[in-house]
């Protein structure tokens, strides 16, 4: 799903903004790693439902502009456009997102309103998250189809868990945390790639909490055979605006872990301008990496993902307009905030 996203200016709460001026972007998963991919020149199309009025066509304009192929969307007569608010944190107070996003044009449609044949007669990868079969029971449908659909094909899968507490209420007899236990350990038995951090491992795919850092990949591995690569994605928060950002990458055929920026480093973030997207720049660099053959060693890969992941916080709004040369520095150390003149 792709929204309309609200947020606060500055570092404003929403009781000092409102009434008044909220800045808008449009923002999601799945959408973002589509248009950073894309910007770095790769084929990349979006596939969402949008309700067939002013404000889903503006969205597939955005999507469009920014070279995404926006040919199967679904524009809808019914349902509306999801929002969602954002209140920036900064330095010890905490940001906080609010969802509005109930039956939402992609919350209400049923997988079989989607052309697969054509959604993936062209595809090497079909990227999906955590988030959409949060949304509602037809969405996590949706979810379950596109990825039969895609194995079916041999197409590759990149699955980035992403549990949000705050969605997962489609059935009321299962906590959040116990739904997406439940729906994201049957999907996974079905990716190539993983992207998960140590929380959605132990409390989402069943890993024991006792498990070290450096066994996590390993054990992951034991439990879902079918994965070719797991990355694991390590942050460290010493308040809103000041972050440290790790991740590795473990081929399960040769059994390797490769890290990222260097083993036990971190890439030190003491300015953020917004985390928001971050994660999706880190996906959507990874499997661009994976496709690209002089990126695509493991221990490359990864250092361009994390890079990316590093300097999307710096970028406004769920998009990372960010170049591949700016990655490379950063990956390389070279011309760190310097001007480029």
């Amino acid at each position: 799903e792709v929204m309309i996203r609200l947020s606060t200016p500055g570092f404003k709460r929403f009781r000092q903004a409102m009434p008044g001026s909220l800045d808008v972007h449009f923002g999601g998963a799945e959408a973002s790693v589509a248009a950073l991919i894309a910007h770095w020149g790769d084929d990349a199309a979006f596939v969402t439902a949008l309700p067939d009025q002013p404000l889903g066509h503006a969205c597939v304009a955005n999507l469009r502009s920014v070279g995404v192929d926006v040919s199967h969307v679904r524009m809808r007569p019914d349902g509306r456009m999801g929002v969602y608010f954002v209140e920036h944190g900064v330095n010890q107070r905490s940001g906080q997102v609010i969802y509005d996003r109930a039956d939402s044009s992609f919350a209400i449609t049923p997988p079989d309103e989607y052309d697969w044949e054509s959604i993936l007669s062209q595809a090497k990868w079909l990227v999906v998250s955590g988030i959409t079969p949060a949304i509602s029971s037809l969405s996590a449908d949706v979810t379950s189809v596109a990825l039969v659909q895609a194995k079916r094909r041999g197409i590759k899968i990149a699955c980035d868990m992403n549990f949000r507490s705050k969605l997962w209420r489609w059935d009321p007899s299962l906590r959040p945390r116990d739904l997406a236990a439940k729906t994201m350990r049957e999907f996974a038995c079905q990716v190539d790639l993983l992207i998960c951090g140590r929380d959605d491992a132990i409390g989402t795919l069943g890993i024991a909490n006792d498990i070290p850092d450096d066994s996590l990949p390993a054990e992951i591995s034991r439990e879902y055979a079918n994965l070719s690569h797991i990355a694991i994605t390590k942050r460290q928060s010493h308040s809103s605006t000041s972050q440290r950002i790790a991740a590795s990458l473990y081929d399960t055929a040769t059994r390797k872990s490769f890290d990222a920026p260097r083993r036990h480093q971190f890439y030190e973030i003491t300015d953020v301008v917004d985390r928001i997207g971050a994660g999706d720049a880190f996906v959507a660099a990874l499997v661009f990496a994976m496709e690209d053959p002089l990126l695509g060693d493991p221990s490359v890969a990864i250092s361009f993902a994390n890079a990316a992941a590093c300097l999307a916080h710096s970028i406004e709004g769920d998009i990372s307009y960010i170049s591949r040369d700016e990655v490379e520095s950063l990956m390389n150390r070279r011309g760190m905030g310097r001007i480029d003149r």
